[in-house]
């Protein structure tokens, strides 16, 4: 975990001035959560699930 057990979380590049969601990697797993709801449980994935949905997402998959 990071420094004093705080994620250090970033935010999409496409986010602009809008909500967006934020991902952090702690040890072994990803954290996905909504960046106006901070305090929410985030979303956690393995390294294998994070690099499905990464390669779905260069592969077009969510598009809509």
């Amino acid at each position: 975990m990071e420094e004093n057990n705080v994620p250090a979380w970033r935010k999409s590049s496409r986010c602009g001035t809008s909500t967006c969601v934020e991902v952090a990697k702690v040890d072994d797993q990803y954290l996905v959560r909504d960046s106006k709801n901070p305090e929410a449980p985030a979303l956690s994935f393995t390294q294998a699930e994070w690099d499905a949905f990464v390669e779905g997402v260069a592969a077009g998959e969510f598009r809509f």
